[in-house]
């Protein structure tokens, strides 16, 4: 079943996107950077493929180049959120007491503030740039990973052959290994392709407010907000940035959930209402 769903069109799509970011500064048909005003907003043609920005420069070279700085972030913030995530709630649910309490407390607090408010005064103080938008979303990005990993992994740690397990003499290590693992491997699978999703959504939100990446470099949401001005007489600006956005955003939300399915037989929304109904 997993197999047949990457294998599928989503999943063939996301492939596609990411083999030309990864191969622009192969196939890029122009320099990304390079202007020529003889040549600004000019209408999708041959010679330039999805058209040309206010300043001349080929949208299509853009689009390439801006996706590895937006699909970087997003991967680079989405596996810390992953990794931070699970050791924090695998923690919360084997320690317990007053730990996992002050762990639920916080993550309450975390998830109650929006993270585009928060990754915004972090940048406020720090300052525009990649590592500072890294950390920006990477302070509260882990907390509804770490929610569901605390919430599955309790349940797996009362379950009866658990505690066959540990009468036996099983180690924590193998118990964690052979029984919680394997139980969260779905649906944390899941929730970080959603994650990605959203999160490439937020930092381009960020570079979109002029506040995320800075030229000469661009990336998918700086070069919406460039084009804003111009998108009666150039729609084309805005819709290639855009329609990037979107497809990647909406092929990994569609994998996610075939995933989740595949593995559990229920949307991954509902396995995390199911998991935070337990705490």
């Amino acid at each position: 079943m997993l197999r047949s769903i990457f294998v599928s069109w989503p999943a063939a799509i996301l492939l596609l996107v990411l083999l030309m970011t990864l191969l622009a500064p192969w196939i890029s048909p122009y320099d990304p950077d390079a202007q020529s005003l003889a040549d600004r907003l000019q209408q999708p043609s041959w010679a330039h493929l999805l058209g040309t920005d206010a300043l001349g420069r080929d949208t299509f070279s853009r689009v390439l180049h801006g996706g590895r700085f937006s699909l970087s972030v997003a991967f680079i913030t989405t596996l810390f959120s992953l990794l931070a995530g699970t050791v924090l709630g695998l923690l919360s649910a084997l320690r317990g007491g007053w730990l996992d309490e002050l762990f639920l407390r916080a993550n309450d607090l975390l998830l109650a503030l929006p993270e585009i408010v928060i990754a915004l005064l972090i940048i406020a103080v720090m300052g525009p740039g990649f590592s500072t938008m890294v950390l920006s979303v990477g302070v509260v990005a882990w907390t509804p990973t770490a929610r569901l990993v605390r919430s599955m992994a309790a349940q797996a740690l009362s379950t009866h052959h658990v505690e066959a397990s540990r009468h036996a003499g099983a180690s924590r290590w193998f118990v964690l290994r052979h029984h919680v693992l394997p139980y969260l491997a779905g649906p944390v699978l899941a929730q970080t392709a959603l994650r990605f999703g959203l999160l490439l959504v937020l930092l381009g939100s960020l570079s979109y407010l002029g506040i995320g990446v800075q030229p000469p470099q661009s990336d998918w949401g700086s070069m919406l907000a460039e084009a804003q001005p111009h998108a009666l007489r150039a729609p084309w600006g805005l819709v290639a940035p855009g329609a990037a956005i979107f497809l990647v955003s909406f092929c990994v939300t569609l994998l996610g959930n075939r995933i989740t399915r595949a593995l559990n037989g229920q949307d991954v929304l509902a396995t995390e209402t199911k998991a935070e109904a337990n705490d």
